[in-house]
């Protein structure tokens, strides 16, 4: 497969231009090895006071998936507001997964007793497979939290049904309960990989009962890898193996760090690495979980030198991700500099980046919580986003940015998450399938 180098200019970048040189690159490919299913890698030590931090970051997270899912069908809200009382029904899928992954996180850690998150689990997995509207297996975006029902006319989407499914696996492996494993079984197998990628070994962003497919593929690097190595592990509908190799992995060079990337958020280089665990392995082109310690780092840098027109990034402040604004929500960041961006920082921004630069993004959590105290936190740990330069700070917490935080906490701790969910064997089978070999 080919690939590109894209050269980014750091002064480029600060005038909002972002050159793009596109060039071959050559690269040596290492020979397929056996793939290993399991590394042995011990979690990076924390300082008493960093690992307090944690634990109350954690522990507030938590509270938001307990509190602000529903107890009769276990969906949990997109987003809430923590500064008022919150009438919002609108339930996200994608929440919905990194709920049930918390669920197990916050059994283990004793947040909840293990009765308590079991009937949760059993309560959310009885809708997803026996109340919840699903096509060809695959679920709408949003849907009402009291029934499941669609609504605001949302897609079909393979993104976030993905996500979805990471967290029924992960929590098929941890309560090791009949029903749950029977539940999160047909969950997972009845979805029809195969359908959405009938015509083309991309797989479609999702399906409307109105226009059919959407006009989108995944076609470039992002979140996309847990959604193709679970289809890939598929043993009902899987995906083929080819699948792997048909998207593109775009080099970036900022400064003289190279790293797969795309003009995105940096979000894409977090999600899916909440559940699979890529340390210690690689496949034919990349080591993904160096690629985004790089990327981090990258963006850390690139924000640094934003503080030459927003003083406020610095090396105790910087983040910036698919996020809320004070004009609404916003999918920025970079490099390359991407959206409208204003000095408003990003809490999950650092912290999905836990476990690729632990000391640095604890830095700049730690002072986010230290200096702004209650602007910024809330009962369920950071707002979605603030802005020192215009004293803007968010009144809501997003589902999926509470989530990746929470999530990104417990495996730079512990691994508990990566070693729970790299236990099934579908995501085993993505893996060999997809040709990771160790290292």
């Amino acid at each position: 497969m080919s690939k590109t180098l894209v050269h980014l200019s750091r002064r480029a970048l600060l005038r909002r231009i972002a050159p793009v040189t596109a060039l071959p690159l050559l690269c040596a490919v290492e020979p397929p090895k056996p793939t290993v299913h399991s590394s042995e890698f011990s979690s990076p030590s924390l300082s008493p006071p960093d690992d307090a931090f944690l634990e109350e970051l954690e522990k507030a997270n938590f509270q938001f998936f307990w509190e602000q899912a529903d107890p009769q069908t276990g969906l949990v809200k997109d987003r809430c507001t923590v500064r008022a009382q919150d009438n919002n029904t609108v339930a996200s899928i994608a929440a919905t997964g990194f709920g049930l992954t918390a669920l197990c996180i916050g059994q283990e850690r004793g947040y909840v007793s293990l009765y308590d998150a079991r009937e949760r689990v059993r309560v959310t997995l009885r809708c997803l497979a026996n109340a919840m509207p699903n096509h060809r297996g695959f679920f709408y975006h949003f849907a009402n939290i009291k029934t499941g029902e669609r609504v605001w006319e949302s897609e079909i989407s393979s993104i976030d049904t993905a996500i979805l499914l990471c967290g029924v696996l992960t929590c098929r492996q941890h309560f090791r309960s009949t029903e749950i494993a029977h539940l999160a079984g047909e969950i997972f197998n009845r979805v029809e990989w195969s359908w959405l990628s009938e015509d083309t070994t991309l797989v479609s962003h999702g399906w409307s009962p109105e226009g059919g497919f959407l006009p989108y593929r995944w076609g470039d690097y992002s979140e996309l890898m847990m959604m193709y190595l679970l289809g890939i592990g598929s043993s009902v509908h899987p995906l083929p193996p080819e699948a792997w190799n048909a998207w593109r992995r775009t080099i970036f060079e900022y400064d003289s760090l190279r790293y797969v990337g795309s003009f995105a958020p940096l979000f894409v280089h977090q999600y899916s690495q909440a559940w699979f665990d890529f340390r210690g392995k690689r496949d034919r082109y990349v080591d993904y979980f160096k690629n985004s310690t790089i990327a981090t780092d990258v963006h850390r840098l690139f924000c640094i030198e934003l503080a030459q027109q927003f003083p406020d990034y610095s090396e105790d402040l910087w983040g910036i991700t698919a996020s809320d604004s004070q004009f609404g929500y916003v999918a920025w960041g970079g490099p390359p500099e991407t959206g409208p961006i204003d000095g408003t920082v990003v809490p999950s921004a650092p912290a999905g980046s836990l476990p690729f630069l632990p000391q640095a993004t604890l830095r700049v959590l730690r002072n986010m919580k230290d200096k702004y105290g209650n602007q910024t936190w809330s009962r369920y740990g950071f707002v979605n986003a603030f802005n020192p330069l215009t004293k803007w700070y968010d009144t809501d917490v997003i589902g999926i940015d509470t989530g990746i935080t929470m999530l990104m906490a417990e495996n730079l701790r512990t691994g508990f998450v990566w070693s729970t969910f790299m236990k099934n064997p579908e995501a085993k089978r993505g893996l060999e399938r997809a040709g990771f070999y160790s290292f």
